[in-house]
């Protein structure tokens, strides 16, 4: 398949929706928010190649935790004047903050889940006490 073939392939609703695992209702989303701009057939969209890599991106920016907005600046970058320089710069400062944020979420868990061993553990230990009829001394 040449080049000129690859661009001219369309896509129906349906046919994304399957071959991403998403719903139809996502794909009108994305056109609301201006992420996709299908052709339109009367009532039907017809989804071109440059949309259907668009969508591969939005999905994989959703993977990553960005907004549908994050997602468009990204669009409207790689679409302006200022092209895929600025596009692959704003990518590189998102995904540090988000490396950061999780990151940080990771010590939050790390930390709850440490709380709660030590809670379990009091509440295993006052358990035992209580069925074994023995007094408990107070922690507090």
């Amino acid at each position: 398949m040449n080049q000129a073939e690859t661009s001219d392939k369309t896509y129906t609703i349906g046919e994304l929706a399957e071959e991403f695992g998403i719903t139809s209702r996502a794909l009108r989303l994305y056109e609301e928010e201006r992420l996709l701009d299908p052709q339109r057939e009367g009532t039907r969209r017809i989804y071109s190649e440059r949309n259907r890599v668009r969508l591969r991106l939005i999905l994989r920016g959703k993977r990553l935790g960005w907004s549908l907005s994050e997602i468009r600046e990204s669009f409207d970058l790689y679409d302006s004047s200022l092209g895929e320089e600025a596009q692959l710069l704003l990518m590189l400062e998102k995904l540090t903050q988000r490396r950061d944020s999780l990151k940080e979420q990771k010590k939050d868990i790390t930390n709850a889940l440490r709380d709660l061993e030590r809670i379990a553990v009091d509440a295993e230990q006052a358990l035992q006490e209580l069925q074994s009829g023995q007094p408990r001394l107070s922690h507090g």
